[in-house]
């Protein structure tokens, strides 16, 4: 394993709070929390002083105060399961015993590593004869107790996202432990969410060696390889973990979620199925189902197994946002009101409450109620916003190094290198500025494969950037400088060779992730031959619709509107300065001139692209192919001006948008309409 250290900074208590911090462990509650008070007066939000004083009060039985103490810290921190937890003693010490299993299982799902908890609903269940949580609850706490102390205060401190303090006690474990798998396994994770994938595997590799048998090593093993696109080596690992352990239905879906990834649908459906008839209370199952069904465009079974899915688990906010992600759904009254009950709940996780503020978004302006549609997007947003380490400054540093790097005078002096491919046609530029929509028309070409959003460049962009993590910009762009041209050849190669299994027959294909309009100077260095197509779209609308959606992963930028306009600009600028520096390199194509003339724009990506116009283009929404983005069911249908000035009900809400977008950019009439 590499001896770096994946990152140093700690996220330890104020010094302020040392003596209130002893006289709690001290049970001196009256004087800790006089202590607590004083420091609040000028620190309201302070997380681990509200935790503090809401612990004080409740063992002083000043419940009220304790409950008003632990709704401020949950409104600040609602995704810390020690949070739950208190909320729990509180309700328990209060005689709320159902509200106080409710918020332990909470605080357990939030943060496994809680043993008072798990410690809390044994009993429970025990005593309610519910023998199945339990066990299951007394299977958790053997696996805790069995730690070393430090192996259970290290888990509970990463899952609160202490990770520096995390990866130095790990460290200092593994050196007098150093085949402790389980202390790898955390290590593993710690490195994984720093972004040091190679260590993260070697890690799970070394570890899966010494436990075989172990089947959460294992699966920890096959997410990692995923992760880093070996696809392969990931499905013989979830094979294996079917093999060994037949009757986890947990391995069997995650197989499924393989096979989905590899682009079987049919048959992930077929497996998925066989799950639910094990177990048709299984709500992710539900969920997946869904997912695949939407996928392949049967819409209708997706609704089907969606609602299924919240059937069996109301709070399921991720069924309700997948169905308002089908753009084509209309959510009933009885649903519209389940959904405002439930992102009511302060017991509701961060997760859930984002995924039913989104569709809230969705469905009421649907129904015309705008102002309540923009008040869940905003909450939906600020919740995905305060758990992003995104920055506007870092990201516009990042841009320009590419300006700055990947000048005229850079590429005039090359000289010759990379893979002479005209296999990949790279369509990128912003979310939601209509690149599915060009995938489609383009994929339903005789000569073009569409593919997806492939990590593949990112990739290759990120083993070129050394240690940059945390705002560091690391090698990259500059490393580019000293790529030679045998280096930049084999990494044309390999791009070629490790998205083959994406392909069909035939002789082209197609890359849609966005963000490669970073890395067009890279692209160009290692397939100077690959076409690239700037998919753009004017700026309320591409900006707003971002705003709208709620993605998967990644996309950062969009969960603000100021963070989405100065994003936009830095976009448009990098791309000034790539036609400026690969003039005819980029072929720009803007969603509004596909809107109002089809066949002119489809005529000019194909001679671009160098292949005869074939009219199955025009006629793209009857191309029967896999579409996994947002757009999904809206490109399968014929373009239509249903996408356009959607910003305009919400206009009154848009000028933190419009301070930040460049005017020039904007119609006047449309900046006199925002400001009026």
């Amino acid at each position: 394993m590499s001896s770096k250290k994946f990152n140093t900074n700690d996220d330890t208590l104020s010094v302020d709070l040392n003596e209130a911090t002893l006289a709690v462990k001290e049970n001196r509650f009256d004087q800790a929390l006089k202590l607590l008070e004083i420091i609040l007066k000028d620190n309201p939000d302070h997380i681990d002083t509200l935790y503090l004083a809401s612990v004080s009060s409740r063992y002083l039985k000043q419940f009220d105060k304790s409950m008003e103490y632990i709704q401020k810290l949950l409104a600040n921190a609602p995704d810390m399961g020690r949070a739950y937890q208190e909320l729990a003693h509180i309700n328990r010490d209060m005689g709320n015993e159902k509200k106080a299993v409710t918020h332990y299982r909470q605080a357990c799902e939030l943060n496994p590593a809680l043993l008072s908890s798990w410690n809390c609903l044994y009993k429970y269940f025990s005593e309610n004869n519910n023998k199945p949580a339990a066990d299951h609850a007394l299977e958790q706490i053997n696996k805790l107790k069995s730690l070393p102390g430090v192996l259970l205060y290290i888990e509970q401190i990463l899952n609160e996202g202490r990770l520096g303090l995390a990866e130095n006690k790990c460290r200092e474990f593994l050196k007098k432990n150093p085949t402790h798998t389980y202390a790898m396994s955390l290590l593993s994770e710690i490195a994984n969410r720093m972004g040091y994938f190679d260590d993260a595997e070697f890690l799970l590799e070394k570890a899966v060696s010494f436990k075989p048998n172990d089947g959460e090593l294992r699966m920890k093993y096959a997410s990692i390889l995923r992760k880093k696109q070996k696809f392969a080596k990931t499905m013989e690992q979830v094979n294996i973990l079917c093999e060994k352990f037949p009757e986890n239905l947990n391995y069997q879906a995650h197989k499924a979620s393989e096979i989905m990834q590899n682009g079987d649908h049919e048959e992930a459906i077929i497996l998925l199925e066989d799950i639910l008839k094990k177990n048709p209370y299984n709500f992710s199952t539900f969920t997946s189902k869904g997912h695949a069904e939407k996928t392949l465009g049967r819409s209708d079974e997706a609704i089907q197994s969606y609602q299924s899915a919240y059937k069996v688990k109301p709070d399921h906010g991720e069924a309700y946002f997948s169905l308002a992600n089908l753009k084509t759904y209309s959510f009933t009254d009885s649903e519209l009101n389940t959904m405002r009950d439930q992102v009511k709940r302060v017991d509701l996780s961060l997760r859930d409450k984002a995924y039913f503020h989104f569709a809230l978004a969705q469905g009421c302006e649907v129904i015309g109620s705008f102002d309540e549609a923009f008040h869940h997007l905003e909450k939906g947003n600020n919740i995905k916003n305060k758990q992003s380490l995104y920055s506007i400054e870092r990201m516009n540093k990042e841009l320009q190094a590419q300006e700055d790097i990947c000048n005229e005078e850079f590429f005039q002096n090359l000289g010759d290198g990379g893979f002479r491919t005209k296999d990949p046609i790279f369509i990128l530029g912003l979310p939601r500025a209509g690149s599915t929509l060009i995938e489609q028309i383009l994929a339903s070409h005789s000569m073009i494969d569409g593919t997806l959003e492939l990590p593949n460049i990112l990739s290759i962009a990120q083993n070129l950037r050394g240690d940059d993590i945390y705002g560091k910009l690391g090698n990259y762009p500059k490393s580019l400088k000293s790529l030679t041209q045998k280096q930049r050849k084999d990494f044309g190669k390999d791009f070629i060779n490790d998205t083959r299994m994406h392909r069909n027959d035939a002789p082209m294909f197609t890359d849609k992730m966005p963000n490669n309009f970073r890395h067009i100077g890279l692209i160009h260095l290692i397939m100077p031959n690959a076409k690239i197509i700037d998919a753009r779209r004017y700026p309320l609308d591409c900006c707003f619709s971002m705003f709208k959606q709620l993605f998967a992963q990644g996309q950062e930028f969009t969960y603000g509107l100021e963070e989405a306009g100065s994003y936009y600009n830095s976009y448009v600028k990098l791309m000034n300065h790539w036609d400026e520096v690969l003039p005819g390199k980029v072929l720009r194509v803007n969603n509004e001139d596909v809107v109002d003339d089809l066949e002119g724009q489809v005529t000019r990506m194909l001679e671009f692209i160098e292949i005869p116009f074939e009219e199955e283009c025009i006629s793209f929404y009857k191309t029967e192919r896999l579409v996994r983005t947002p757009s999904s069911e809206q490109v399968r249908k014929p373009v239509n001006k249903d996408g356009m000035e959607r910003w305009k009900p919400y206009a009154k809400y848009l000028k933190p948008l419009l301070n930040v977008l460049d005017e020039d950019l904007l119609k006047p009439e449309d900046v006199a309409y925002i400001n009026k």
